[in-house]
């Protein structure tokens, strides 16, 4: 959990919200409000409130970042391993695919919650997207409104 020192603070619209704890629960796959309730409900699907503090959760919008980090991390890792193995050892493609393709898979599937739970964190910290005060931060219009010509 968080230290009583990085205490996170309650979801009132004029309270600090601390970046690094906030993005710390979201690795952890906990609220950026309490710190305590999960944030998924299954796999990558967020909850629309926090089981434990019933903070709003359904206005993150971490789209397409996550895969995007993900897929940068796991390259770095991956080649990287790819051509110390190769230089150390020079092993026939068969056994490189057979070690580092399962690799890969799987550090994919065990960064991306935490990755997208970070960004959460991320954006609920610095009430982005309307985690914050609703007088600072309209919603979002569907339709924009149409702009008149001079």
């Amino acid at each position: 959990m968080i230290d009583s020192t990085d205490k996170l603070p309650s979801t009132d619209s004029g309270s600090e919200r601390r970046v690094w704890p906030a993005m710390v629960c979201g690795w952890r796959q906990l609220c950026p409000s309490c710190g305590t309730g999960r944030l998924y409900g299954k796999y990558l699907k967020v909850n629309d409130l926090c089981p434990h503090c019933q903070a709003e959760l359904f206005h993150q919008r971490a789209d397409d970042a996550p895969p995007y980090f993900v897929m940068t991390i796991t390259a770095h890792i991956v080649v990287g391993g790819i051509l110390i193995v190769e230089q150390l050892y020079a092993p026939p493609t068969w056994v490189q695919l057979s070690i580092w393709l399962p690799i890969l898979v799987l550090l994919s599937l065990w960064l991306l919650p935490r990755v997208k739970g970070t960004l959460i964190g991320y954006q609920w910290a610095l009430r982005m997207h309307g985690f914050g005060n609703p007088s600072y931060d309209k919603p979002e219009e569907w339709p924009p409104p149409s702009q008149t010509a001079p």
